[in-house]
Order: structure tokens, then C-alpha cells, then sequence
């Protein structure tokens, strides 16, 4: 049975090793290494589908769990789908709900056939097995859909995490076998395993025997060291098809960008450009900007005089510092339209970067005008 999702290797950095690709999806094709912004509730926050692909969204992420409660995935199947839903006729990828269920219920219990939890919002008890999982997401109609797994928190003892791996690849499985849409929707397979080398190589082992269309790494960016994370990925990436797309959930800072991409990651997903944009930070190509300080009152300069997005061609650091401290709704819409914008463009130089075969040159200069070689430097 051929798969609706399909990777294209075109090239192979000789400087780093990093990956130039095309990934092919019912909704279009689109080059990687990609930035996904993330529309949790069926919209990225404060931005218009029409903004997105403006500034080259490719492929946007929504959230099975949260759009289960509401507005419940029978509504969205009744509208066609979530592309007719949220009017995005571009790529859509839904994660499984699992991260959502171990890191927003507090009262939660994990059986072998699924997890029983309270529902963040009212209290009402819930379960979520991965079949229902797979049948909320193909209710969805989203193009790439995940396999329910169990993220545990960082750290973990290597016994608690190798009886979770090993349930987690049970778990897949099983949602392999509920998947009824598998010529329209691709199931990717989720590695795990925490900072065990031993146990992610288990867990790669028992999800690629199974063949999923491509692999994502899990349980990475939940609070572990940078230099974990690194670590944890040389040691994963090679155990997963060359011919398949690989993807590192919830990471978007720019440096982790750059250093997962030179470990061979594909695609990439994180709330950080709108989170931190509703809190007045921006991301700039001279670091962290932190908008509502009192030294930009009377800066008429743009966020970032290097960047000619929307925001920066039109409003001053003044201006967006007088909206946020106002609590301006068009002020977190200016920051949050500058910081995803931001990140794709930045995926479109580490691509042409990898083109050129100069990745690692370009880390290094990225990372000295950002300023992530600076002692104590922030992370975004």
C-alpha cells in the first residue's frame, strides 16, 4: 500500500552531514529541513491562514486532544476535515494527544490499554487509548497523523523508561492496526527512550520493523540540557530510514534548529515564536529582544533592521512596546507574525546553507550574531 507521504532526499550537506528534502503530502510538497508553526486549536494564535502562507508556511500543526474536548472531531469531520475547517489548503499534522495528557492532567493512570486522566479543563474523566487516538486524527483528515505514545518527564529512571519504550512500541502497533485511512493520512511512528542510547535504539528497532511512512524523536526538549539533546540525537537519527522523514517534536529555538538540522532532522514543530511574542520577546539576527523594556520607548527603529517581514517593514520597537504594555491585541499579532516568520526564514538559509555545503560556517556566524556564544546566553 503506497503511502500519501513521501521524502525526497535532493542532497546531502558535505560540510555536516545535514539533509536537503522535498517531503510530499496530499496537500502539497515542501522542502526541508521546515519550521511547522503550531495552530493548537485549529488556528496558529493571533495570525490568518492567508499571513502564514504570506511568509511560506509549509505544513502547520494542530492538536488531537485539544480538539477532541473542543469543538470535539466529529464537528471537524462534519465540515470536511480540518483543511475546510480552518480554511488551510496547505500541509497539517496532528500529534497523537500523549504529550497533552502527561503534562496538562495532574490525576492520570497508564494501563496497558490506555490512560486514564481528568480533562484539564472541567475535571471529567477521560481515557485515551491509541485507538482512539487514531480515530480522533482520522476523523481530523490532518495529512500526517502520530502514534499514541507515552512522553515520559525528564529524567527517568533506565527502568521506568524501558517498560514505557516497551509499551510505547506496543502501543504503535496497535496504531497501525486502527489506522483506517492509510492511503490519505501517513502514521508516523514516535522513537523514545530518554538519554539511554540502549533504549532508543530498541524502541527505533521496533518502530521501523513496523514500517511507518516516517519517524519522529520524542521525549527530547522536556527539560533535558541542550548537550543532552545533541547527544541523544547523533545516537538516534542514524537508526532511521535514510528514505524517510525525520522529525524532532517541540523544538523551535533557532539554535536547536541549526544543531538538530546538522544531526539529520527534517521537520520541526514548537509554540515557542507565538508564546514568547504574546510576552513581548522577539527573536532577531541580533538576539533576543525583550520589547516591553523601557530602553525601546523611545526606539523608532523596526524589531530587526535585517528582516523585511511585514512587521519590520512597517512598525517601530517603540510602537509594539506601547501595544503590548497596553495589552493591544495588534501588538502580540506584530511579535508573533515577526517570530514565525523569523523561523522559516531561517530554515529557508540553513536549506540554501546545506545547498552550499557550508552548514557548519553558517552555524558559526548564526550563532556569534545571535549571540548564543556569549556566556549565560539565553536560548531563544
Amino acid at each position: 500500500m503506497a503511502s500519501p507521504i513521501r521524502f525526497e532526499l535532493i542532497k546531502t550537506c558535505k560540510q555536516t552531514g545535514a539533509r536537503l528534502g522535498i517531503l510530499h503530502t496530499p496537500h502539497g510538497s515542501f522542502e526541508t529541513p521546515m519550521f511547522m508553526p503550531v495552530g493548537t486549536l485549529a488556528t496558529v494564535k493571533t495570525l490568518s491562514p492567508e499571513e502564514l502562507k504570506e511568509m511560506g508556511a509549509g505544513i502547520i500543526l494542530s492538536n488531537t486532544y485539544h480538539l477532541w474536548l473542543r469543538p470535539g472531531h466529529e464537528i471537524v469531520k462534519e465540515a470536511g476535515g480540518l483543511h475546510s475547517f480552518m480554511n488551510w489548503d496547505r500541509g497539517i499534522l496532528t500529534d497523537s494527544g500523549g504529550f497533552q495528557v502527561f503534562s496538562l492532567s495532574e490525576f492520570r493512570r497508564i494501563e496497558e490499554e490506555g490512560v486514564y486522566f481528568r480533562n484539564h479543563l472541567n475535571g471529567d474523566k477521560l481515557f485515551l487509548s491509541p485507538e482512539k487516538a487514531i480515530e480522533i486524527q482520522n476523523a481530523l483528515g490532518s495529512d500526517i497523523i502520530m502514534a499514541f505514545d507515552e512522553c515520559p518527564p525528564y529524567p527517568s529512571t533506565y527502568e521506568y523508561m524501558k517498560k514505557s519504550v516497551e509499551r510505547t512500541s506496543r502501543w504503535a502497533e496497535r496504531c497501525l492496526k486502527a489506522h483506517k485511512r492509510p492511503n490519505e493520512q501517513g502514521l508516523f511512528g514516535i522513537v523514545q527512550g530518554g538519554e539511554f542510547e540502549d533504549l532508543r535504539r530498541q524502541s527505533a528497532q521496533d518502530l521501523v520493523s513496523l514500517d511507518f511512512p516516517g519517524y519522529a524523536v520524542g521525549g527530547l526538549s522536556v527539560g533535558e540540557p541542550k548537550e543532552v539533546m545533541n547527544r541523544v540525537l547523533e545516537f538516534t537519527t542514524p537508526l532511521l530510514p535514510a528514505n524517510k522523514p525525520r522529525y524532532l517534536m517541540g523544538v523551535g529555538s533557532p539554535d536547536s534548529l541549526i544543531d538538530g538540522a546538522i544531526r539529520g532532522i527534517d521537520m520541526f514543530d514548537c509554540v515557542l515564536p507565538t508564546r514568547i511574542g504574546r510576552n513581548g520577546t522577539v527573536m532577531t539576527s541580533q538576539g533576543r529582544v525583550v520589547i516591553k523594556n523601557a530602553q525601546y520607548a523611545r526606539d523608532f527603529s523596526p524589531l530587526d533592521p535585517n528582516c523585511d517581514c511585514y512587521t519590520c517593514r512597517n512598525y517601530t520597537r517603540a510602537y509594539i512596546r506601547h501595544l503590548i504594555k497596553c495589552d493591544e491585541t495588534f501588538g502580540i499579532r506584530l511579535t508573533s507574525y515577526h517570530n514565525v516568520y523569523f523561523l522559516i526564514k531561517l530554515m529557508e538559509q540553513v536549506r540554501q546553507a546545506i545547498r552550499e555545503d557550508r552548514l557548519g560556517d553558517f552555524r558559526k556566524e548564526f550563532f556569534e550574531q545571535y549571540g548564543f556564544n556569549k556566556p549565560n546566553a539565553k536560548n531563544f
